[in-house]
């Protein structure tokens, strides 16, 4: 027989339990669990210091590039000095000779005024600047005002033929600007020579070996220039202040800034608030952003829309390249929908209602002009199809040329004097009022003069304060004629003139009649 095994070495041998088993399981599956984890987190710790080293390489390159681009042109631009002088030195004796065989071979006896085609304009142009005769050089411009396109072209070539053009232009308008010194005698407006001949400046600025990265302006200059810009500033308040100056004198003073490069870092909130009250001005984007306003733009577009001027807001998104955050098509939507309400307001007002009709039609033509022409030049048919704004004008023309003609008076004979009763229940004339010509008793206030818009030179009065009207993008369609229920009132002798169909389009809506805009700012 075997040997019975002992009790103790059979609880040895016996297998581990379930719950055993189960414990051993869970514990490797945590394991593994754990470690996928890690082995995850480290894997996403190695891509996150692969991009980043991937992104500081590219930095780096980058930078290596820029650095290497900015030591050639500054290599370029130093070597570029000597070569630059000796254009200008050049250019100086030829100037120079030029100046003095002028002042020898004109004859005293001539008179630049005589010659009116477009090349005897420009030859007594540089004829002036030749001799350096910044007064004489002005008075002629100044008269030429209605030949101001041919002009404009070959001014910078005649102020290349002075001596010095920016001490000649300085001269020049140092007439009005930067105080105009003509007193009670000041008659019209000539901020907009000012402009033009700071304008045609700028080119003779540029340097003719590295270009517009580097403006020949010469620290003398600079410095007179500051003094002048100095003394406009401290006679700002006396103008009116930041948001009531004159228009033409915002644009004269900012284009003077940018033209000899002396933008001050300190005074950008003064330019923005010009900037922001002289928007209307289609050149105030373009100077904004060489006044370093680039940054402010999106909140300069947000202050023009909270004011009502949405039009002047889609000038400025075009010019800076915000088009996708300040889509033009509700802005110009909005702009109509507030001239729709300002055009009702003037119907319901008490004042005008012997010609409330004629001034709300006009009010709203202007907005539609404005528009359309925004739309044709921003190419936006497709996004905004302008055949309804054109429908809605010409129902509009056709409403005043209605009562323009019923406001034509009655023909009287000359040898029957009358005194009929006033169906309208207005005031009977007084009884020798048929012995005088063209007389007429009337309760309404006589109808102001309407201005044509002025030639492109021109500038208009300063704007008056917009206000601010609830805004919603949108539109509705306006009735199909709005005024044919009007009824007109008695005439006054003489048929108020028709609306000129040549001014733009947009204004201050406190103001009934809209203000004269210059016409080359809206082509």
């Amino acid at each position: 027989m075997g040997s019975i095994p002992d009790p103790g070495e059979l609880s040895e041998l016996t297998p581990p339990s379930f719950d055993e088993f189960q414990r051993q399981t869970s514990l490797m599956t945590s394991c593994t669990l754990l470690w996928k984890e890690l082995s995850d987190h480290f894997s996403s710790l190695e891509q996150d210091l692969k991009h980043k080293s991937e992104a500081l390489n590219r930095k780096i390159n980058s930078l290596e590039a820029l650095t290497s681009d900015s030591l050639r042109l500054l290599d370029r631009r130093e070597t570029s000095l000597d070569a630059t002088l000796q254009i200008a030195l050049r250019t100086l004796d030829t100037r120079r000779s030029a100046a003095l065989s002028a002042l020898l071979d004109t004859p005293d006896d001539a008179d630049a005024g005589e010659v009116d085609d477009a090349a005897g304009l420009v030859l007594n142009l540089k004829s002036f600047c030749l001799r350096m005769d910044a007064l004489g050089f002005w008075s002629f411009l100044t008269a030429k005002k209605k030949e101001l396109d041919g002009l404009r072209a070959d001014l910078p070539a005649a102020l290349g033929e002075c001596v010095d053009p920016a001490k000649f232009v300085l001269q020049a308008i140092s007439e009005v600007f930067p105080v105009d010194k003509r007193g009670d005698k000041a008659g019209h407006d000539l901020a907009w020579a000012c402009v033009l001949v700071l304008e045609s400046l700028v080119p003779l600025f540029v340097d003719p070996v590295v270009g517009k990265s580097r403006l020949l302006v010469t620290p003398t200059v600079k410095e007179q220039a500051t003094e002048i810009a100095d003394t406009w500033k401290a006679s700002l308040e006396e103008r009116g202040g930041a948001d009531n100056v004159k228009t033409p004198d915002v644009h004269t003073f900012l284009q003077h800034v940018v033209t000899f490069g002396i933008v001050n870092n300190c005074d950008l909130d003064l330019y923005r608030k010009l900037v922001i009250a002289s928007a209307w001005r289609k050149q105030m984007p373009k100077l904004a952003l060489s006044l370093g306003l680039a940054n402010q733009m999106p909140d300069m577009i947000e202050e023009l829309i909270s004011k009502g001027q949405q039009l002047d807001a889609v000038h400025f998104t075009y010019e800076v390249g915000l088009v996708d955050k300040f889509p033009p098509v509700p802005l110009l939507k909005s702009f109509l929908k507030d001239a729709k309400k300002v055009a009702a307001s003037i119907l319901e007002d008490p004042n005008n209602a012997g010609r409330a009709a004629y001034l709300a039609a006009r009010k709203e033509q202007s907005a539609l002009r404005a528009v359309i022409k925004c739309i044709e030049e921003y190419k936006l048919e497709a996004e905004f199809p302008p055949e309804n704004l054109k429908k809605r004008l010409e129902q509009l023309e056709k409403v005043k040329t209605v009562k323009t003609e019923k406001r034509k008076p009655a023909a009287v004979p000359a040898n029957k004097r009358t005194r009929a009763s006033n169906s309208n229940g207005g005031p009977m004339p007084p009884a020798k009022a048929g012995r005088l010509t063209n007389a007429y008793v009337s309760s309404f206030p006589a109808a102001p003069a309407f201005v044509r818009s002025p030639s492109h030179g021109q500038y208009p009065a300063a704007l008056p304060p917009y206000p601010s009207p609830p805004h919603m993008y949108g539109s509705r369609s306006p009735p199909a004629n709005p005024y044919a229920a009007y009824s007109p009132e008695p005439a006054p002798p003489a048929p108020y003139p028709a609306a000129p169909m040549n001014y733009p389009a947009y204004g201050g809506y406190g103001n009934v009649l809209a203000p004269t805009y210059q016409q080359a700012y809206y082509r």
